[in-house]
């Protein structure tokens, strides 16, 4: 069975991006943060193996930064490098992927 993506949102703050895996009843969860680019996979209620590997479009601060894990997804708390330097985009690539969406309503 082929791996898919688990839908991701993210949000992005003046000191943080916030990026939610939205998995509910996740098991072996692995979140790895790299300074570059963050590597997650899981797998759902269903047995299916979920995947994302997203490069960031800047540099993170991966020793700042944490991961949550509750019943419903698992939520990155991703310290920026650069403070109050938005970010357009998720992505290093201004590509369009249907499992990422930003939530223009609360960004800054």
């Amino acid at each position: 069975m082929a791996r898919q993506h688990a839908r991701t949102l993210w949000y992005d703050r003046p000191r943080y991006v916030f990026m939610e895996f939205c998995v509910e009843d996740s098991t072996d969860v692995h979140v790895l943060i790299e300074d570059h680019r963050i590597v997650f996979s899981c797998k759902n209620a269903d047995g299916v193996e979920l995947y994302n590997e997203i490069e960031f479009y800047a540099k993170v601060n991966s020793k700042d930064s944490q991961d949550k894990r509750s019943s419903r997804s698992i939520t990155c708390f991703v310290r920026k490098w650069k403070e109050k330097v938005a970010w357009p985009r998720l992505t290093k690539e201004d590509i369009k992927d249907d499992s990422d969406s930003a939530d223009d309503a609360t960004s800054n």
